[in-house]
């Protein structure tokens, strides 16, 4: 900005108003803007200066980023946290890539060259068919995964093991009907100790692989077919304590079916998959399994806000947990969702003592970080950070969501805390952090393949837009979360 003759100029040349108290003129305000939402389109010879070959020379996606966000085409160097926003990160993960050992993850490479638009021929690696073309605008850039309810035979399998396993389970183990003679189509006799075992590793894989998976969808085929092998042994006559583990074992399972099905917003279906996990669970005597199931089913109330209805399965959940192994962080976790549930109903002192609840974790020796019982303290800032957006106070969110981004999250994890701080920028109606939290979350739900969890909060959000939709760039990411949430 400059001065001549008392007046004040912009860096552009356009002289400045006399209520403007910046250094930018209203245009240049609003392309700075215009960069928290998504990146730019830039022409093809922005790729073909020497410091940007040298970068893609190198097969260093962080010099590659680096190179871009410092290119002369900018007018002047993009923040790292404007970038980061883009690709997902935050400003420190984002340095430390600039800086560190070339990244090897193809999955993000891929995704971080989809997001800036990197031409395909100037890689070092192969990019999807479906992200090859040039030029490819972010936005339209959505992973191609199969939809579980539009896979008719999925869906007829599912159902049918679902139903079985609902009729297996009301039988009490020690039934005097001839489940041989019922079932004499699949007889095979009892399971071993060994194969029990296995069952329970590869549970323990599926659950993993859907936690590492950027599309849950992608992992549902091998857990049907799993049910469907559990499901046929409970059909055959077993001892009683095999009958027990392999309902400890379909409990666990249906809770994982459960949990595909909520993010791909199979509402229903994941709720019939938590009910019949709750019924196996109690068949196997596991009440930390149970209240694990109940908690899942409640929070498709919370999820759906209907916190009244959660709240009594909540509380039958927490009294499950009390009969459970306290070495487990079942108790921490029913309170954490209840804390949500208390928010929600506007009860700031229950929702704190459940918050406390919560943070008992943290005096757990090894709390469980896998499988069907996924709570530890690195939990503790985003949940916060949530119940405090749901009773209107921003000034208490924002530091626990700004600790929750600096750690390891999933994308499905990271876009909801995105979510919970483009609504405190929302609340505060400071339009600049809302697109910039608000475009980010929509990133993130393009990335899982579903909008799913993430597509929902931001549904939630969009209501908070309209205070300030005179912006155009708050009309633009309200019409990204409407495109997102109508896709599918």
């Amino acid at each position: 900005m400059g001065k001549h003759g008392g007046h004040r100029y912009c860096r552009c040349g356009t002289r400045l108003a006399a209520d403007n108290s910046g250094t930018a003129c209203a245009a240049c305000q609003k392309q700075t803007r215009a960069a928290l939402a998504e990146p730019p389109v830039v022409p093809l010879e922005f790729w073909e200066t020497d410091r940007m070959q040298d970068a893609l020379d190198g097969w260093h996606i962080g010099r590659v980023i680096h190179a871009y966000r410092t290119h002369p085409w900018h007018g002047r160097p993009l923040p790292q946290s404007t970038v980061a926003a883009w690709v997902g990160l935050n400003q420190t993960q984002l340095s430390r890539i600039e800086n560190g050992p070339p990244t090897q993850d193809l999955a993000k490479l891929i995704q971080w060259a989809r997001v800036l638009r990197v031409p395909a021929r100037l890689l070092w690696f192969k990019l999807p068919a479906d992200a090859a073309a040039e030029p490819a605008p972010a936005a339209t850039v959505q992973p191609a995964a199969p939809s579980p309810m539009g896979d008719a035979v999925n869906r007829r399998e599912l159902l049918r093991v679902m139903s079985l396993a609902g009729s297996l389970l009301a039988l009490p183990s020690s039934s005097e009907l001839d489940i041989e003679r019922l079932t004499a189509a699949n007889r095979g006799g009892s399971v071993g100790t060994a194969t029990l075992d296995e069952y329970g590793r590869l549970n323990s894989r599926l659950w993993h692989e859907f936690a590492r998976s950027p599309s849950k969808l992608q992992a549902l085929p091998m857990v049907r077919r799993q049910l469907d092998v559990l499901t046929g042994h409970l059909q055959r006559s077993q001892p009683a304590s095999t009958h027990q583990r392999l309902c400890t074992l379909a409990g666990d399972l249906f809770q994982l079916c459960g949990e595909i099905l909520f993010d791909a917003d199979c509402y229903s279906e994941a709720a019939q998959c938590y009910a019949l996990a709750a019924s196996a669970s109690k068949e196997a005597d596991a009440p930390d399994l149970w209240a694990c199931a109940m908690t899942r089913h409640a929070f498709i109330g919370v999820y759906e806000r209907r916190f009244d209805q959660a709240a009594p399965l909540l509380e039958g959940a927490a009294h499950l947990a009390r009969r459970g192994d306290a070495a487990l962080p079942t108790r921490q976790w029913v309170a954490a969702v209840q804390a949500q549930t208390f928010a929600g109903l506007g009860d700031a002192v229950q929702c704190q003592r459940a918050l406390e609840t919560a943070a008992l974790v943290t005096e757990l020796d090894s709390p469980a970080a896998t499988g069907w019982l996924r709570f530890t303290d690195s939990r503790l800032d985003e949940e916060r950070g949530s119940c405090f957006v749901e009773l209107g106070r921003p000034e208490l969110a924002e530091p626990s969501l700004n600790e929750a981004l600096h750690q390891r999250l999933s994308v499905r994890r990271r876009g909801g805390v995105l979510v919970d701080l483009a609504a405190v920028g929302a609340q505060r109606n400071d339009a600049e952090q809302t697109v910039l939290y608000g475009g980010a979350a929509v990133d993130a739900a393009r990335q899982t393949g579903s909008t799913g969890y993430v597509g929902r909060k931001l549904s939630i959000l969009q209501p908070q837009l309209k205070p300030m939709l005179a912006d155009r760039h708050v009309r633009h990411l309200d019409r990204q979360i409407t495109n997102l949430t109508t896709a599918n």
